[in-house]
């Protein structure tokens, strides 16, 4: 359609409707003073000649009124919306109805090398438009974002399929966290689950250009989903996203800070049982193990006088004898939950003959109310005993052990499901022959740790009034709450809440210390590396509670 006129309303979403409204000189010349402050979804075109003029405006669309609202009132009217050909209709496994939108798909972050990178989009099942947006990474490195998506927080609950060949049944998740925010869930860097780049030059990165990658991602699907852009914006993550996150949130502060458009409107961080220093992370374990009554305490006097009370790196060979020690009591357990059996092989999955050294009690800590039973081997996220992130290349457990069989590990529903060409279509995934199987935890990547220690990321951040809340699920040996617990002391701020107690369904699920500057460490009785997939409630509770602003 050929709507021509002197003043002109104009959008892009369809030209297939014209109304003409007839302006008076003096509101010619109201339009004109509001030219500089209408949204880019308001474009008007005057000549400042033709303002005094009898002029028309047209609008497209039929949007009469909502256009005039925007005019006239600085209104902002979206150009456009939730890209349609990326809204998830229907999932394999799944027979109900979804609580609310998900879209999935791919954002070219470089043309050039044909870097993609793959999301899924998960809306509020509250009130989308209002809620914040939550980034979720899962770490590594080499981790796809579709852990916490099956295993964790997503909007389903997965039960392992009944008969071989059969695929994974899906229930909806009473904890997701999409009950009170609007998740993306990534896959990062390209390489890692369904994200892919043709140039495989892209599958040698680090800290650094992963953070630089997901960031340009966030501009790029801001700017699909615009009506989400002045949502709260939040970034979270566990394990090796605790460098990914606190990485990331400094470029989208640095993007703010130069003007990168569109203008993200973020509020803070949340990291879950997360690498963050290695000196500090590296001296976690031995005193977990003690206080886990996993330890003697005459070998933790013994080891502690021999190390001089460093654990990490210690070239003393005396140290290093009491160290090995340690490895050796410990070596049994279940690195991401001690209260977990520790499978070896599937023919003794029903008789474990891992003899726990905790007392009976411990273990109804780790009940959790997931109607599914808890995943009883996790694969990928940790390293060997008092290995932490160093700088440098970061081995993958699949690199580590050369396909070895990993201990205490198993991703079997996940992985039955997201290879199924039909959920590959689903959800708008590149097909296997092209981009090659999902793995929970790949290989492929050669990632180096280039961004140093993140201690300095978190306070550059929190003292510029962005909110950070470190969780630990306390009966991980991955990456132990103590270390979380020494390094946000070690930040030097004031203790604002004293250490005490909090609470969820009227019982005490963890303890929590603040600090100044909105920076809290809290931990989750029984929880394992992987918080919400041991405690969900729990964990969607302490969720709530930080994006809303209010006291966990």
């Amino acid at each position: 359609m050929n709507c021509t006129t002197k003043a002109q309303f104009v959008t892009p979403l369809s030209d297939s409707v014209c109304v003409r409204l007839s302006l008076s000189p003096f509101q010619s010349l109201f339009l004109l003073a509001w030219k500089q402050r209408l949204s880019a979804s308001c474009i008007l075109y005057l000549s400042q000649r033709e303002a005094m003029a009898e002029t028309s405006l047209i609008f497209y669309r039929g949007l009469v009124l909502g256009s005039i609202a925007c005019l006239f009132l600085g209104f902002v009217v979206p150009t456009q919306s939730a890209p349609e050909a990326a809204l998830v209709t229907q999932l394999p496994g799944f027979t109900g109805t979804f609580p609310s939108k998900h879209y999935s798909g791919y954002v070219t972050i470089d043309e050039n090398h044909g870097r993609n990178l793959f999301y899924y989009f998960v809306e509020s099942e509250r009130k989308p438009t209002e809620d914040p947006v939550v980034l979720w990474l899962n770490g590594g490195p080499g981790c796809s974002s579709f852990d916490g998506f099956v295993y964790e927080h997503g909007p389903f609950n997965f039960e392992a399929a009944k008969t071989e060949g059969s695929l994974p049944q899906l229930h909806l998740n009473p904890y997701s966290w999409s009950k009170v925010s609007n998740v993306i869930y990534l896959d990062s860097p390209a390489g890692v689950g369904f994200s892919y780049s043709k140039n495989r030059t892209d599958y040698r990165t680090g800290d650094l250009k992963t953070a630089s990658d997901s960031h340009t991602f966030l501009l790029k699907w801001f700017e699909l989903y615009p009506e989400f852009v002045s949502n709260p914006f939040f970034i979270a993550g566990e394990s090796y996203a605790g460098i990914y996150v606190p990485t990331l949130a400094y470029e989208v502060v640095k993007g703010l800070d130069a003007g990168a458009k569109p203008i993200l409107n973020f509020k803070g961080y949340l990291v879950g049982n997360g690498v963050t220093d290695d000196v500090i992370d590296g001296n976690a374990l031995v005193p977990f193990a003690h206080g886990m009554g996993l330890i003697s305490d005459d070998l933790f006097e013994e080891v502690t006088n021999e190390c001089n009370g460093n654990f990490y790196n210690s070239a003393i060979e005396s140290c290093q004898n009491k160290l090995a020690k340690v490895d050796e009591d410990i070596e049994g357990l279940n690195i991401y939950d001690i209260l977990e059996p520790c499978y070896h092989d599937p023919s003794i999955w029903e008789t474990p003959t891992i003899e726990l050294k905790l007392p009976s009690s411990f273990r109804r800590l780790g009940e959790t109310e997931r109607p599914l039973a808890v995943r009883t081997r996790m694969f990928g996220r940790a390293w060997p005993f008092r290995a932490p992130v160093r700088d440098g290349i970061v081995p993958t457990w699949p690199q580590l052990l050369n396909g070895q069989t990993v201990p205490c590990t198993d991703d079997e529903v996940a992985t039955a499901w997201l290879n199924d060409e039909t959920v590959r279509k689903a959800i708008h995934a590149e097909e296997e022959s092209i981009i090659g199987p999902w793995e929970l935890c790949t290989g492929n990547i050669v990632f180096s740790h280039d961004a140093g220690s993140m201690i300095n990321y978190h306070k550059n951040l929190t003292s510029r009034g962005y909110r950070a809340l470190i969780y630990s699920g306390d009966h991980d040996m991955c990456v132990p709450y103590t270390g979380s617990e020494a390094w946000t002391r070690s930040v030097g701020y004031n203790i604002v809440d004293e250490w005490r107690p909090w609470n969820s369904n009227g019982q005490v699920a963890g303890f929590i210390q603040g600090y100044e500057y909105n920076l809290t460490f809290v931990t989750i009785k029984g929880a394992g590396h992987t918080v919400p997939e041991y405690k969900p409630r729990e964990a969607l509770d302490f969720y709530s509670r930080f994006l809303a602003g209010q006291p966990i």
